[in-house]
């Protein structure tokens, strides 16, 4: 197999900057992701990995090659497409021994090769059927298998999820991870999807505007978010933001919002001292992390109810301070209806602080 390193890297595409100096390296059988929004920039990182497009500037390493100037057939990696492009005109078995064909293998080794593929990811019986004979999930596993039968060392997959629907594409999040750790095949994941990005990645790179806004595994995403972007982007339902500004009294610090103020612990106020000269601050508190009660209690403040969302086995809460609408999720049924007053309370040690102005993070 082969570690993936990207050094600099540049793409425009006339006045857009399309790729903007991005620099990651991939470790040899990691599950790498790249995710972002739409035009972030990531599949255009993929196809300049794969060779379908020329970097303005930087380097591109498979392995211990410098791949720049290597054609895509010479690089030694498979991709897939998100629309699969199968053939329509070959059968199944065709379309996955036509890699081997093209390289002139002989045909007793191409044969052994495409029924090895066929078994592994359980498409034996769909050999003599054609593209348009099957569903979208036996698709996608044929475009796999194309993929897989030509051994190669890195593997980069574009959305090959995304024309599933919602039940099918939960299910194959697994067999591919499972696949690919049964393999130890190098392998790049480009999406837009955070959930499936959370679930298959060993380490994610997240894009917006063409920029790599931070690299870490899901955890560290998820629970030290470098800036406001990312925090907004991962998780769902999305991180709630507060507008507030700070004062200090006695040595410790609070942050004031319209419709409640909060008091943060020692620790807390010490970590968030030296940034209090920043004048616009930003709170953040997952949905998942504030408390819902019927009664007011200690530390608690008032909220309106805004909608329920029912999920059976918890419940989306929407509720209102200030004029605006911000979620709650509370993990049991509960019976709220719009208008109904209600109390939260935020878990302190889940809230994050940005700078409002540069979306860093501050604590």
């Amino acid at each position: 197999m082969a570690r993936v390193a990207v050094k600099n890297l540049t793409k425009r595409f006339g006045k857009v900057v399309a790729v903007n100096n991005a620099t990651f390296e991939v470790k040899d059988r990691e599950f790498w992701v790249l995710l972002g929004p739409s035009g972030s920039g990531k599949t255009t990182t993929l196809r300049l990995i794969a060779g379908l497009e020329e970097p303005d500037e930087g380097e591109i390493w498979i392995g211990d090659r410098l791949v720049n100037d290597l054609p895509p057939k010479d690089r030694d990696v498979a991709m897939v497409f998100q629309n699969y492009a199968l053939y329509p005109h070959m059968k199944v078995y065709d379309n996955l021994a036509f890699p081997l064909k093209i390289r002139k293998l002989p045909k007793r080794e191409i044969d052994k090769k495409v029924r090895e593929v066929a078994k592994l990811l359980r498409i034996e019986e769909l050999l003599d059927r054609y593209p348009r004979q099957l569903s979208g999930g036996q698709q996608q596993r044929v475009a796999l298998g194309r993929a897989l039968v030509r051994e190669p060392r890195v593997f980069l997959m574009d959305e090959p999820l995304s024309n599933l629907d919602a039940k099918l594409r939960v299910y194959m999040r697994a067999e591919l991870k499972k696949m690919q750790r049964d393999l130890g095949i190098t392998t790049i994941y480009v999406t837009h999807d955070q959930a499936e990005a959370m679930t298959m990645a060993d380490r994610i790179a997240i894009f917006n505007e063409g920029v790599i806004q931070q690299i870490g595994t899901p955890s560290e995403l998820y629970h030290k978010p470098a800036n406001l972007f990312v925090a907004g982007f991962i998780g769902a339902p999305a991180m709630n933001f507060f507008d507030v500004s700070a004062e200090e009294i006695d040595g410790k610090i609070r942050l004031i919002s319209e419709g409640f103020t909060l008091e943060l612990p020692e620790d807390m106020s010490q970590a968030l001292r030296q940034n209090l000269k920043e004048a616009e601050l930003t709170l953040g508190i997952r949905p998942e992390h504030i408390r819902l009660y019927r009664e007011r209690r200690p530390g608690t403040f008032e909220i309106e109810v805004y909608v329920t969302e029912p999920l059976g086995s918890e419940t989306v809460v929407d509720f209102m301070i200030g004029g605006s609408v911000y979620k709650i999720r509370y993990p049991e049924e509960i019976d709220l209806k719009p208008g109904d007053k209600a109390y939260i309370e935020f878990e302190l040690n889940r809230i994050h602080i940005f700078d409002r102005k540069t979306g860093r993070a501050l604590l």
